[in-house]
Formats: C-alpha cells, sequence, structure tokens
C-alpha cells in the first residue's frame, strides 16, 4: 500500500488509528511527519514527479523567449518556483539577462512568500494580492487593460481555472513560464497500491497539494479500470482533503467533495484534518464504557486499541447494529476471506475481543450470534434479544 510510517510513541492525538494517504512529490516529508505528530498512520504515494528545472527545454525555450523580447508584465506564483527559474537561468548562462529584464517590466507578486523570492533576487515587486489570490491578480490586469501588453506568467503546475485564457482574451500577448513539467511517477507500484487501499477503504482520508496529483491519481484509477470504485469511496467513506480550491478543481469536476483548509499552508491542512476525521468516529456506549471506532483501531475509554482488519471488519458489522444481535452468518459475510466456516467467526471474535482489552464489550448470544454491550432500558431489552436477522 505505498510506504507505511508508522511513529511508535504516537500518543493518543486527535489522528491517532486514523490511516491517511500523502499523494504530494514535493514537501511530502514535511506533511507526513506534522500527520504523525498527530497519531495518524502515513501511507507515502507520489502521485507524480517533477523534470527537474535546469533540465527543462520548456522552461529554458520560455526563458530565452523573455531574454529576447521584453515583458511588460510577470507575473510570480510560487517562491520555490521563482527561485529554480532564476537559479536555471543562472545555470544557463542567462541569470543576468533574466534579472534585467524582470527589473524593466512590472513584477506582480501572488503573495508573501513569492515576494521574499523576488526581494532575495534583488528585485521589487509592483503589487502583491493581500488575498494570496490568483483571481484577484486577474481582476488588477484587466480593469488595467491588458491589451497589446505582453504578460509573461510564471506556472507552477496548477492549472490557474482559466486565467492565461482571460488574459488572451483581453489582448494580451502571454509568455507561459512552465517552472515545473509534471510526469506520471517513475515507480506506479506505490499509487497503484493506495488505490487499491482507497477502493479497500483501507485509508480514512486522502491528502492533495496540487491540481495535477489529483488528475494524476484520477488518471491513474481510470486507467486501471478503478474509477467507479474510487469515486464511490471518496463519495462516502474516505475523507478528501485539498490545500486550497485549485487543486480541489479536478476532484469537484468528478462530484466529490472535498474539506479544505481557510489559508492554503500544510499547518492549516493537518489541522482540518485533525478537525474532521474524529467527528466521523463511531462513538458508542458499550457495557458501562466508552467506545470510539477509527480507521485501524478503537479508543476504549480514551486508550488506543489497534485493532486488526480482519477483527475490525467484525466491529464495524456489530456497531452498524448497536445492541442487536448480529447472527454468524452475517458476520461470516462481513470477514473477509473466511470462506464458509462459522468457526472462522468464532475465532475472529476471540481476537477481536482481545485486541479491544475488555471481552465482555461483545456479548454472545447463544445458537444466535454475537453484539454490542449496550446498556439498553430494560423495557426494550427483549426488543435487543429478539431483532430481526441484519440485512
Amino acid at each position: 500500500m505505498g510506504e507505511v510510517e508508522e511513529e511508535q510513541g504516537a500518543g493518543h492525538g486527535p489522528l491517532a488509528g486514523f490511516t491517511v494517504g500523502v499523494t504530494a512529490a514535493r514537501r511530502a516529508d514535511e506533511l507526513g511527519a506534522l500527520l504523525r505528530r498527530r497519531g495518524a498512520q502515513v501511507v507515502h504515494a507520489p502521485a507524480l514527479r517533477t523534470v527537474p528545472l535546469a533540465d527543462d527545454s520548456e522552461l529554458r525555450a520560455a526563458t530565452g523567449e523573455i531574454v529576447d523580447r521584453a515583458p511588460d508584465v510577470v507575473v510570480a506564483t510560487t517562491a520555490i518556483g521563482f527561485r529554480g527559474w532564476v537559479e536555471a537561468a543562472e545555470g544557463w548562462g542567462l541569470g543576468e539577462a533574466l534579472l534585467e529584464r524582470l527589473r524593466g517590466a512590472e513584477l506582480l507578486a501572488r503573495g508573501p512568500k513569492v515576494k521574499g523570492a523576488v526581494r532575495a533576487a534583488g528585485l521589487t515587486e509592483e503589487w502583491s494580492p493581500s488575498s494570496e489570490s490568483m483571481a484577484e491578480v486577474l481582476d488588477r490586469l484587466l480593469e488595467q487593460g491588458v491589451a497589446g501588453r505582453r504578460v509573461a506568467v510564471q506556472l507552477h503546475g496548477e492549472p490557474l481555472a482559466g486565467f492565461v485564457e482571460a488574459l488572451r482574451a483581453g489582448g494580451a500577448e502571454v509568455v507561459p513560464v512552465p517552472v515545473y513539467r509534471w510526469l506520471p511517477p517513475a515507480d506506479l507500484g506505490p499509487l497503484d497500491r493506495l488505490l487499491e487501499a482507497t477502493v479497500a477503504r483501507g485509508v480514512d482520508a486522502l491528502t492533495f497539494t496540487s491540481a495535477p496529483a489529483a488528475a494524476s491519481l484520477l488518471s491513474r484509477a481510470g486507467e486501471r479500470g478503478l474509477l467507479d470504485g474510487l469515486l464511490a469511496a471518496l463519495g462516502h467513506d474516505v475523507l478528501v482533503a485539498c490545500v486550497g480550491p485549485v487543486t480541489a478543481a479536478p476532484l469537484r469536476a468528478h462530484g466529490v467533495e472535498t474539506v479544505q483548509p481557510e489559508r492554503f499552508r500544510l499547518g492549516p491542512l493537518v489541522q482540518t484534518l485533525c478537525q474532521e476525521l474524529p467527528g466521523r468516529a463511531h462513538v458508542l456506549p458499550v457495557a458501562g464504557h466508552r467506545m470510539e471506532i477509527r480507521g485501524h483501531a478503537a479508543l476504549v475509554d480514551g486508550e488506543l486499541r489497534p485493532v486488526p482488519p480482519a477483527q475490525m471488519a467484525l466491529l464495524r458489522a456489530l456497531a452498524r447494529r448497536p445492541g442487536w444481535v448480529v447472527t454468524r452468518a452475517d458476520l461470516l459475510r462481513a470477514l473477509p476471506g473466511a470462506g464458509q466456516d462459522e468457526h472462522a467467526v468464532e475465532t475472529a471474535m476471540t481476537r477481536l475481543r482481545t485486541a479491544l482489552g475488555t471481552p465482555q464489550l461483545i456479548q454472545t448470544v447463544v445458537k444466535r450470534g454475537y453484539r454490542l454491550t449496550l446498556d439498553p432500558d430494560p423495557a426494550t431489552e427483549d426488543e435487543h434479544e429478539h431483532a430481526p436477522p441484519s440485512s
């Protein structure tokens, strides 16, 4: 299932017991560390890779075009991309010529990090939007008028939601500067395993930090005939967290609902998961205890109890009808790979009780099956004993 990284002693952080998939190629270590620090189990499967800047012929061609003919406006969109562009130009012997052209242009920086990169290069931005929004940059340019102006736009792997098209429609000559060029990962194995795990509900959340990563995952699912299964999982059981609305666009186009932080940063993205995932956990008062069922573990009176996949399948089957008897036949159907042997249910149930550490949470109903031992009102206790069979 990709590379599983689990930090021992993570305590009972807000993400303890949950498995989170990370699709990022860049800054994946940072995001994974933030998640594990809060107790999550992390599965890293990069959905794409980038062409190194100095080796990218498309970027070199765009840089040469700008050096040969000065732009009127330059839009810088990411700090790491802007720095990389300048460094790559220096490696090609075009660094000073590029900086000279940028000094003579109206330089717009999308946010404070980009401003820092611009100033570190010895340049000064003309303007930067307080919202860090490309939409605000576009509004400013169109209000000023772009007809007949030459506008260089540093792309950063995102589709920019029609940004270039809107400028061209306004009469601008646009020079796209493709700082990153995305390609599928060199090794598709981890991505394929993450796809399979998502379809099987083996992860509780997927995170995306770029639109190309989201598009790549969807594309790969289509190639493998898993798109319908993936969309079903993302629509009902697996939380999808995106760093911002542009990143979420490919998923929204397929009808997938996503959650996003107000600030488009990794820290707020993790905080969003910390708020959303625990709220999805199934919490039950069972036999005088509080049990919270998470992705691969249960919290019993605040103590984290890891539960293996087969036993978790039984626990979820019982939790769907808490207090009601679930027959051995129904539990057998829920038990993966059990075949027709009802004895497998008894063995798995013994292991489940051991995993939970409190055997009395699950009651055996002789010749009937099992149930979670809620403390029902005496008036309704007979109803639970004679519950209709589950579907």
